[in-house]
């Protein structure tokens, strides 16, 4: 139960953490980066880094589903921060 509910805050924590710094990175950094402003774009980075975490789960606590969290927030954060450049200033 315990094991289970660890597997659980770290999948949170790599959702969370994910979608807070690539939002935040692609904001400051990448906001003059056509790429980074296309469609496919989230899709590409979300998936670059579930694969990039993927060996990451061979340490005892971190499992798969971690890796595809860290995944679907780093593919928000970015459809969150291309969002952002679109609103007019001042809203």
């Amino acid at each position: 139960m315990i094991i289970e509910l660890a597997h659980l805050a770290i999948a949170a924590v790599a959702l969370v953490g994910g979608y807070g710094w690539t939002k935040s990175f692609v904001g400051r950094r990448l906001r003059f980066v056509d790429a980074v402003h296309t469609r496919p774009a989230p899709w590409v980075a979300g998936v670059a880094a579930a694969l990039v975490a993927a060996p990451v789960t061979l340490l005892p606590l971190v499992t798969g589903v971690a890796a595809v969290a860290l995944g679907v927030g780093v593919g928000l954060g970015v459809k969150a921060a291309q969002h952002d450049r679109l609103l007019p200033p001042g809203d």
